[in-house]
């Protein structure tokens, strides 16, 4: 929606000798990403565990919602995903430059299809609690964050760095246009049947993205090393962040990442408190605006994807920013569904298109050695905003209803959007 996670999305192997150095360096630039068969499989695995994610971003917060009807509970949700994810991505980026990448990928996801199937059994059998929720969301979150480390390396190893930037906004495109099928078809799985229905199909789309993944021949490295120590995966987390920090545009991009997802999570958190209070929504209408949503992210991603190394980076990145919080404006005075839905479709096109602008950026601008561990350390400190804002967010909408924290989420955004333009090492950035 419109937080601005920023996950990485490509990196490389660290054990042993380069990635695939072959596929890396290849000169065949106009090449079609999908004419890589190892590419498309791993596309198609990626494809299920995004219905997956779509449905789940749906299903859990609606029965979270129906056991508690408390937005509060719906912020410390949010806290219990994103909290694991940040601190576990330093990791994820340490074991997937290390070990078999597909092979931890495929673990992660069964983790994730054991967990959603226990919620789904506990909850025919009448015996599924909100500490269980919440227990199972960090599990989740976790196994996420390892998974995402494992995604984030394999993409230059597949298509080489040249079409890098290309495979990014095509992964991107089918993690929106999950959303724009998954969210409805959860709706009205969730109106019909109650959440039941969703959270079986949820764990299904985990266990079939697993065997699509056995497919892939290799996602790297070459040669893959033993389990990391404690040591060592340390060792790889400081790098990261001394490689961030070392370049100011990074670092500044990093913080504007985190300032941004403070605010723009307050308006992701209240979004299905917002429509079924103020607007009397429908769980199927509260998944239809979720698929609208989400063919916003779709167009955005694709045009970042298209652009990425074309336009000068840190301009095109804050007229976007610009555009993005100044069309979000008109929320606050909403009184209708689509008044709402409208301008925060816009609103997340654009932000699709400034994560694929930004990684790619990054994925340009990074060793191929330290990609992974870079990745890891920027995304850690741009979900730091996430947390405090879904809590803020959700004490404000049960203190003061589910408009209060839009607004604010409207003029922090706003603020932080425009004032980005005063660092002049970003606004002058061409990489």
């Amino acid at each position: 929606m419109r937080a601005r996670a920023l996950v990485g999305r490509a990196s490389k192997g660290r054990a042993g000798a380069p990635t695939n150095i072959h596929a890396m360096t290849r000169p065949d630039a106009a090449r079609s990403i999908f004419a890589e068969r190892s590419f498309t499989l791993y596309y198609c695995g990626q494809l299920l565990s995004y219905l997956g994610d779509g449905l789940r971003a749906l299903a859990i917060p609606l029965l979270v919602f129906r056991l508690t009807g408390s937005a509060l509970s719906l912020g410390i949700t949010y806290t219990l995903e994103f909290l694991p994810f940040t601190l576990f991505g330093l990791v994820g980026g340490s074991l997937a430059d290390r070990l078999d990448r597909r092979r931890l990928m495929i673990a992660c996801d069964f983790v994730r299809f054991a967990i959603i199937a226990l919620f789904a059994f506990l909850y025919w059998r009448h015996a599924l609690s909100l500490i269980v929720l919440y227990i199972g969301i960090a599990i989740v979150s976790i196994a996420a964050a390892i998974f995402l480390g494992g995604q984030s390396t394999s993409v230059p190893y597949l298509v080489g760095i040249a079409r890098s930037g290309r495979a990014v906004g095509a992964l991107i495109a089918a993690e929106q246009g999950s959303n724009l099928v998954a969210p409805p078809i959860g709706g009205i799985l969730f109106s019909l049947g109650g959440p039941l229905p969703a959270l079986i199909v949820n764990a299904c789309t985990y266990l079939t993205s697993q065997l699509s993944l056995v497919l892939v021949p290799s996602m790297g490295p070459d040669r893959p090393g033993p389990l990391p120590s404690t040591r060592e995966i340390w060792d790889d987390i400081v790098e990261g962040f001394r490689f961030m920090y070392g370049d100011r545009v990074m670092t500044v991009v990093a913080y504007c990442s985190l300032l941004l997802n403070l605010f723009g999570t307050m308006a992701v958190t209240v979004f299905i408190p917002f429509l079924k209070l103020e607007f009397h929504a429908s769980d199927a209408q509260v998944g239809f605006s979720y698929g609208v949503l989400a063919a916003g992210s779709i167009l955005g991603s694709i045009l970042g994807g298209a652009t990425a190394g074309k336009w000068p980076f840190g301009r095109s990145l804050l007229i976007a920013y610009a555009i993005d919080g100044l069309i979000f404006v008109p929320i606050i005075f909403a009184h209708t569904i689509w008044a709402t839905v409208i301008p925060w479709t816009l609103a997340n096109g654009l932000g699709s298109f400034e994560v694929t602008q930004i990684i790619s950026w990054r994925m340009r601008i990074t060793p191929h050695e330290k990609i992974g561990r870079v990745f890891a350390a920027v995304r850690f400190i741009a979900l730091l905003g996430i947390v405090p804002g879904t809590l803020i967010a959700g004490w404000l909408a049960d203190k003061h209803g589910p408009r209060l924290p839009v607004i604010v989420s409207t003029i922090g955004f706003l603020v932080i959007a425009l004032g980005a333009s005063a660092a002049a090492a970003l606004r002058n950035d061409r990489r």
